[in-house]
């Protein structure tokens, strides 16, 4: 009879295990199927291109196909924060990502709770830059005509959303003045409201900084870099200028928050790896962004930071949504 019930207690015991949901992959077996990448953007936008250069580097180092889907809007990052935690179904963003909840009444996913970070891809520098006809040359320029004429001056942007107009908010509030958002439909109507003068200030990624200040359509202000930049070596940062301000664009990757570490921790590296090639570092730097990589909790933590920090920017211009 012992040897009966011992029987039957170890084939309940291995029904048991047997009814348990699969362990997820371990990141040595990871991948061993196609992985999706979501861009919330429409094709052709430096967040795709940037998809893309990853998504064919990885293919060749994985041995699997790595496809880009793009899914523009909420519905996109929506979909990704409610995807199988299994490191199948990532999305590489922007900046504008951890504004979300913010500008958008009860957006379907929390930027910061729903992600995991994994690591930025790179980062494309910005430069404000304004229309020739407004009387300002230099950062002290644009500031002391503000304070003059308080509300007068404005900047054009794609919306709440999108870099152009957190950089313009945070310049606003480093520098202590008012000036007047405009919102356009899309970045080439936000350029050409500067270009026309409709609009005095564009926070401008470098190559167009550069294109619009060489044919003498635009006037380059400053750069909100930590350095100058040799694609325009005689425009000063805004810290030499005399106002600390750091800010750019950036392009991360990231995953539903369940997915194991382990599998976070192979893909940073996995990326970090690739960008040790010239040929990659070429890549990049054909689209006027700098390489950038970081562990998953280094991009955690700047999700989160950022997150927190632009929330007390809306609160304070009166544009916090639900959140």
């Amino acid at each position: 009879m012992g040897g009966l019930l011992k029987w039957a207690l170890g084939a309940l015991t291995a029904a048991g295990i047997a009814a348990l949901p699969a362990a997820p992959a371990s990141a040595q077996s990871w991948p061993s199927q196609r992985v999706t990448i979501v861009v919330p953007f429409g094709a052709g936008s430096n967040t795709d291109i940037l998809a893309r250069i990853f998504a064919d580097e990885m293919g060749k180092k994985w041995g699997q196909q790595v496809i880009v889907e793009n899914r523009p809007g909420l519905a996109g990052t929506a979909a990704v924060a409610k995807a199988v935690p299994d490191g199948y179904t990532l999305m590489v963003t922007s900046n504008g990502h951890t504004v979300a909840g913010l500008v958008t009444k009860d957006a379907p996913f929390d930027p910061v709770k729903d992600f995991a970070g994994i690591t930025r891809l790179g980062s494309s520098p910005l430069f404000l830059i304004a229309f020739p006809g407004t009387p300002v040359k230099t950062v002290k320029d644009v500031i002391e005509l503000a304070k003059k004429e308080p509300g007068k001056l404005n900047f054009s942007s794609p919306g709440l959303a999108s870099t152009t107009f957190i950089a313009g908010a945070l310049f606003r509030k480093a520098a202590d003045i008012n000036i007047v958002h405009v919102p356009f439909r899309s970045a080439p109507d936000a350029v050409t409201a500067v270009l026309r003068g409709d609009a005095q200030f564009y926070f401008a990624p470098v190559n167009l900084a550069r294109d619009q200040a060489e044919a003498g359509k635009v006037v380059a202000i400053a750069a909100a870099t930590p350095a100058r930049l040799p694609e325009l070596p005689n425009t000063p940062t805004f810290t030499e200028a005399g106002l600390p301000f750091v800010y750019d664009s950036w392009f991360g990757l990231l995953a539903p928050r369940a997915v194991p570490k382990p599998i976070l921790d192979k893909i940073a590296k996995d990326w970090a790896d690739a960008l040790k090639t010239a040929d990659m570092q070429e890549k990049i730097k054909a689209q006027f962004v700098v390489a950038k990589t970081d562990t998953p909790e280094a991009m955690d933590k700047i999700i989160k930071d950022e997150t927190a920090n632009l929330t007390e920017v809306f609160k304070e211009a009166g544009l916090a949504g639900s959140r």
